[in-house]
């Protein structure tokens, strides 16, 4: 079977990019990334992208006259590159209507905590005032809301009494990243459905 198609958006250092790149250099992996965007110029993942000599493209909302018209054209940087699979590997902007409904079943997201407790940008932080004692990751198909998709799978990280935000959040992303890379490569090679907010890999 041939590798299947990733797109990854990104908006920060790449860590989570990083980890796929470095998955799909094993052909037993059965993914390929084909291409990175970002929403604005310097970012890390770029700067990965550019080393692996993957193809890249910025799609920046202040370049447009509204959300709308971004949606539009980073829908057509996506679709140009026919991926299979979209991952955000942090990226920070919602996408729209449009984007939803070319890739919303194949739009992959990650979360640093376990929905549908915490969603938002400070899962660690909520987590932390609550007093939960796990913590976690979660994977999921991106929709209309905000961290609300279908669950594709979580992990979890147990709170350490002495914990604070930043080592809370630095455990988090070392489960999510293994996570990530995990379930893509089960995703390109078994397939998978959507059946309300169930998701089922072969």
């Amino acid at each position: 079977m041939s590798s299947r198609r990733l797109v990854v958006l990104a908006s920060g250092a790449g860590s989570n990019l990083a980890a796929l790149v470095e998955a799909c250099r094993d052909p037993a992996y059965g993914a390929e990334v084909v291409a990175v965007g970002a929403d604005r110029l310097g970012t890390g993942a770029l700067e990965i992208a550019a080393r692996s000599q993957i193809p890249t493209f910025v799609a920046s909302v202040a370049d447009h006259p509204d959300r709308a018209t971004w949606d539009v054209a980073l829908t057509g940087a996506v679709a140009a590159f026919t991926p299979d699979l979209v991952v955000s590997a942090g990226f920070l902007k919602l996408v729209g209507s449009g984007f939803l409904a070319r890739f919303g079943d194949r739009y992959l997201n990650t979360h640093n905590a376990l929905l549908p407790s915490f969603a938002g940008i400070h899962g660690p932080r909520d987590a932390l005032a609550y007093g939960v004692r796990i913590s976690g990751a979660t994977l999921f198909f991106v929709d209309a809301g905000v961290d609300t998709g279908p669950i594709v799978a979580q992990v979890g990280v147990p709170v350490q009494p002495d914990d604070t935000v930043e080592t809370l959040t630095e455990r988090i992303k070392i489960a999510e990243r293994q996570q990530l890379v995990d379930v893509v490569g089960r995703l390109v090679r078994e397939g998978w459905t959507i059946t309300g907010r169930k998701v089922t890999i072969p």
